[in-house]
């Protein structure tokens, strides 16, 4: 795994306007960055990131059944008690789900290390799936990189069948909804609607604040025609804590993600993976947080923090970084395992699962060993002959 340095492509932002890709710079910053791309040998890339991912989804799963049916452990994870039945019954149905993210420390040699689960709202899926594949293009078309470099990435083509594997088990009318002034979440919701089309899926959009609750407890959009399926780019755990959320278990919306992914989008998921695969390699030591002080070596996060927010680190020297943010409650604490650093860029590999099947990669880099939601895009090639790139250095 090299960080190569390579002249980003002179009418990039066209293609950008082109494609609908509107949320390439956020607040003046750089979001998608082409200045440098990640190297990666084809043999890193199957036995070291799809092989895991496909493994590790695989385990994560066979926990769910676990959890919902344990009064235990869900009040370990901090579950609402209203809302176990709701989440249990929609796992006993195998409610189908769509898509999800792990992220994992890499440098390309040794195992990769999952830091997380993104299993409800991952976000970085269009640039992830389609707009560093027309990055790749290009940069072959005009000789920049070789013909035969590749990407781990059929993220559109397992989108759309997977789109079209849940045509009949999605209740009409289908609705796809994020906070309606977030650009960045507003095109996620843009792409997946698109991709559903292509599916065969007819599909509306929806504001999430525009939803409405009828007389009955049904949710609504604005013509007040009930919503049958509803994708929904926003925390269930947020959405059960709002006052729409007490009718969520008794609406009869199927929602997608799922009630079930309650369990996985939990940090909580981590220790409790830790506890029945031991030692499995790609796991990092995790445990739930009693409120002891941290020794050095640790990270706490809480159960629902999102994009690094309140993250606590303790590294091994015993230096001290942390991250603000608004979430509170409680923690897990996972072994200190660092990301590499490549002049400074520390990047996070963020690996796809759609339905069951691992299918690409995309790459998020920080100024900070903390992956925050400033973090830019950084495209990837697969390239057994890769470049001599930048060294790479541990802190």
């Amino acid at each position: 795994m090299k960080r190569v340095a390579i002249a980003e492509r002179g009418n990039w932002r066209d293609r950008a306007a082109e494609a609908g890709f509107r949320f390439h710079t956020i607040d003046g910053a750089p979001y998608w960055d082409e200045s440098a791309y990640y190297a990666f040998t084809l043999r890193q890339i199957e036995n070291d990131i799809e092989d895991p991912s496909a493994e590790l989804h695989a385990m994560a799963l066979d926990l769910v059944d676990e959890v919902v049916g344990s009064e235990a452990l869900m009040a370990q994870l901090a579950i609402p008690e209203a809302f176990r039945d709701w989440i249990a019954e929609s796992w006993r149905r195998r409610d189908p789900h769509l898509y999800g993210r792990l992220d994992f420390a890499y440098d390309g040699n040794g195992p990769a290390k999952l830091y997380e689960l993104n299993y409800d709202t991952p976000t970085s899926l269009y640039e992830a799936s389609f707009f560093q594949w027309q990055w790749l293009e290009d940069q072959r078309n005009r000789g920049a990189l070789p013909q035969q470099a590749d990407q781990f990435n059929s993220i559109h083509e397992t989108l759309v069948e997977r789109f079209a594997e849940l045509t009949s088990r999605l209740p009409p009318p289908l609705y796809f909804s994020a906070v309606g002034e977030s650009e960045e979440d507003q095109g996620t919701v843009a792409y997946l609607r698109d991709c559903a089309a292509q599916a065969g899926l007819r599909a509306a959009a929806i504001a999430i604040e525009d939803i409405g609750l009828s007389a009955d407890g049904r949710f609504t959009d604005l013509d007040d025609v009930v919503i049958g399926s509803l994708f929904k780019l926003y925390p269930l755990e947020d959405l059960m804590r709002e006052e729409f959320g007490a009718a969520l278990p008794r609406s009869g919306v199927q929602l997608l993600e799922p009630a079930w992914k309650a369990v996985l989008s939990n940090k909580g998921i981590l220790p409790l993976l830790w506890q029945r695969h031991r030692g499995h390699p790609n796991l990092l030591e995790c445990h739930f947080d009693d409120g002891s002080a941290l020794p050095a070596g640790w990270v706490r996060k809480p159960l629902h923090s999102r994009e690094g927010a309140n993250v606590a680190m303790h590294m091994n020297d015993g230096s001290w970084q942390e991250s603000e943010g608004p979430y509170t409650g409680p923690s897990i604490r996972q072994a200190f395992h660092a990301l590499p650093v490549f002049d400074g860029n520390y990047p996070l590999v963020g690996s796809w699962v759609v339905g069951d099947r691992a299918c690409g990669v995309g790459i998020r880099e920080d100024n900070s060993r903390i992956t925050r939601d400033s973090a830019r895009f950084v495209p990837h090639a697969i390239i057994d002959d890769a470049p001599q790139g930048t060294t790479r250095i541990y802190l």
